[in-house]
C-alpha cells in the first residue's frame, strides 16, 4: 500500500539489442552500445534528483499525517491547550502514524517533520518559519509553488512551497476567517491583518490566473528611531536635526514614496519628535503605526460586511477625528477622497498632521493631491486647489528604495507658498549618488543644498536655532 515510500533504484539496466547485431550489418553495432551506455548513465540519478524525490516523499508523508491530525486531534480543545501538550500530542499521533505506514525517518527529519505540523495545526503551515524570520520584510505567493521573499531590498526564490492549491487556500480561509472576513469566487480579494500586525493580501481565482496570489508585509517588532535610521544609512545627522526642528515646531508633513520605500518606517520615526503631552489620533487602513507617545488614539478603517453594509471609510474615520479634540492627525496613508478632509485639518487648527502618499517625488506628490481633490467629487478651480495644498502642507519628505535594495531619504523639500498659479517649492536636503561599487552598491552622501530653510524664523521663534553651517552643500571624503 505505502510502496511509493521505499527508496526507487532507478531505471532497468537496457538490454543490448539483438535484431541490430547481424552479420549483414556489423558497423551499427558500437554506435548502439554507446547508446544504450548513455541511456543508462542518464537513468542513474543525481544528487539533485535524489534531493527532490526525498523532499517529494516528505511532503506527501506530512500530508498524510496531517490528515490523521485532523482525524485524532479534538480541534475544539486546542485553544486551551499548552504549547507542550500540544507538541507532545502532535509527537505521538506522528509516531504512531508513521509505525502505521511502515516509514522510517531519521531524528532529523522526524523533528522537522514534528514543527511542521505544529505550524500547520496553529500557525500558518509552510511560511510560518518566514513569519518567525526577523530578516524577511516581505512575503510574496505566486500560486502554491513559488514563494519568494524580500531581505535587506532583495527578492529571492524561497525552497518553501505548498502542496497544492487547495492547502494555499486553506491557509488564506484560515488567516481572513479569524478576521472575520471571507474570499471565494464571488469576493476574490480581500486585505487583512495578521495576529502580529503584519499587513495581508489575498487574490484568488478566478481573478488570479496561475494560482492564488498573496501578499505579507511583515510587521517589525523593533520600534525603529531617528538615531537607528542614521546609523543604517537611511538619512544623515544634519537631515535629523532639521527634521526634529520641523516635527517640534508643528509643521504639516507628507511622507511621499513608492511601495516599500520605507514611508512608515519614516513617519514613525518622526513622531519621536512630537511632545508627549499632545494629543494623537491616528487613522489608518491597517493599523501599523506605533507611535511612542503617551496620549494616542488608533482608528482603523473597516471594509463592508457579506450583505455589502458597515463599511467606515478613512474619510469617516477623519471627520469623526476632528470632533475629538485632537492635537494632531496622522493618516497612515492618503489614496482617495480622504485627502480633502486631511487638507482641511492641516488647515484649521491642527498643525503638526502628517500622512503619506505614494509617488515618486516631491512635485509628483503635489500632483496627485491635485488628483485626489478631483477624485473626492468637490469641483474646484485648480487654482483653489493648489492654493489650500500649499496653506495645508509644509514639508515633503521622499523616501526611495535603491536599486541596490537600500532605502534612503533622497529628498527633503519644503514648500513655501504660491507663485501665480504654480506651487512653489524648495529642495533644502537631498542624496547625491556618485557611483557603483563592482558589486552593484550604490556610492552616494547626504548633502544640503545651500538653499536656507523657509522657516528657520519659525524654528528660531520655537528654541531651534539651527546653524547656517546646516544649510552649507557638503563633498564627502573618500
Amino acid at each position: 500500500m505505502f510502496s511509493r515510500y521505499k527508496k526507487t533504484t532507478g531505471a532497468e539496466p537496457v538490454q543490448p539489442a539483438q535484431a541490430v547485431q547481424t552479420k549483414a550489418a556489423p558497423a551499427p553495432a558500437p554506435k548502439m552500445a554507446r547508446k544504450h551506455a548513455t541511456a543508462a548513465k542518464s537513468a542513474t540519478p543525481t544528487p539533485a534528483d535524489k534531493e527532490k524525490r526525498r523532499k517529494e516523499r516528505l511532503a506527501e508523508i506530512k500530508l498524510e499525517l496531517h490528515k490523521s491530525l485532523l482525524d485524532n486531534l479534538n480541534l475544539a480543545a486546542l485553544e486551551k491547550a499548552s504549547e507542550q501538550d500540544l507538541r507532545a500530542e502532535i509527537t505521538a499521533i506522528a509516531s504512531e502514524t508513521l509505525t502505521e505506514m511502515e516509514v522510517v525517518l531519521n531524528r532529523e527529519e522526524r523533528q522537522a517533520l514534528n514543527q511542521d505540523l505544529y505550524d500547520e495545526v496553529t500557525g500558518l503551515g509552510p511560511i510560518e518559519p518566514l513569519l518567525k524570520d526577523d530578516d524577511v520584510n516581505d512575503i510574496l505567493i505566486n500560486g502554491p509553488k513559488q514563494i519568494f521573499v524580500e531581505r535587506k531590498g532583495k527578492l529571492s526564490l524561497s525552497e518553501i512551497t505548498f502542496k497544492d492549491e487547495k492547502h494555499l487556500l486553506r491557509i488564506i480561509d484560515k488567516i481572513v476567517s479569524a478576521v472575520g472576513r471571507r474570499v471565494d469566487e464571488s469576493n476574490p480579494y480581500v486585505d487583512a491583518r495578521l495576529q502580529d500586525g503584519s499587513r495581508f493580501n489575498a487574490m484568488v481565482s478566478p481573478i488570479a490566473v496561475d494560482g492564488s496570489l498573496v501578499s505579507i508585509r511583515k510587521f517589525k517588532k523593533d520600534k525603529l528611531g531617528i538615531n537607528d535610521l542614521v546609523s543604517f544609512g537611511a538619512f544623515s545627522e544634519e537631515m535629523a536635526a532639521y527634521l526634529q526642528a520641523a516635527c517640534a515646531t508643528r509643521l504639516n508633513v507628507i511622507v511621499s514614496g513608492g511601495t516599500g520605500s520605507g514611508k512608515t518606517t519614516t513617519l514613525n520615526a518622526l513622531s519621536s519628535f512630537i511632545d508627549n503631552s499632545e494629543r494623537i489620533l491616528t487613522i489608518e487602513d491597517t493599523a501599523e503605526l506605533q507611535l511612542q507617545q503617551t496620549h494616542v488614539g488608533r482608528m482603523e478603517s473597516r471594509p463592508a460586511n457579506v450583505e455589502g453594509k458597515g463599511a467606515v471609510s478613512q474619510r469617516d474615520c477623519l471627520r469623526n477625528a476632528l470632533r475629538m479634540r485632537p492635537d494632531r492627525i496622522i493618516v497612515g496613508e492618503t489614496r482617495g477622497e480622504e485627502v480633502i478632509d486631511m487638507l482641511q485639518a492641516m488647515n484649521t487648527g491642527h498643525d503638526g498632521s502628517m500622512t503619506t502618499i505614494h509617488a515618486n517625488s516631491a512635485r509628483d506628490g503635489i500632483s496627485r493631491l491635485e488628483n485626489m481633490v478631483a477624485m473626492a467629487g468637490i469641483e474646484m478651480p485648480i487654482k483653489a486647489v493648489r492654493s489650500q495644498i500649499a496653506s495645508a502642507v509644509n514639508l515633503i519628505v521622499q523616501a526611495s528604495r535603491l536599486q541596490d535594495g537600500s532605502r534612503r531619504m533622497v529628498s527633503i523639500t519644503e514648500i513655501t507658498g504660491m507663485e501665480g498659479d504654480v506651487i512653489s517649492m524648495q529642495e533644502v536636503f537631498r542624496y547625491q549618488r556618485t557611483g557603483l561599487t563592482p558589486d552593484n552598491k550604490i556610492i552616494g552622501h547626504f548633502t544640503a543644498t545651500g538653499v536656507r530653510s523657509h522657516y528657520s524664523e519659525r524654528f528660531k521663534m520655537w528654541g531651534y536655532d539651527l546653524p547656517p553651517s546646516l544649510f552649507e552643500p557638503t563633498v564627502p571624503e573618500y
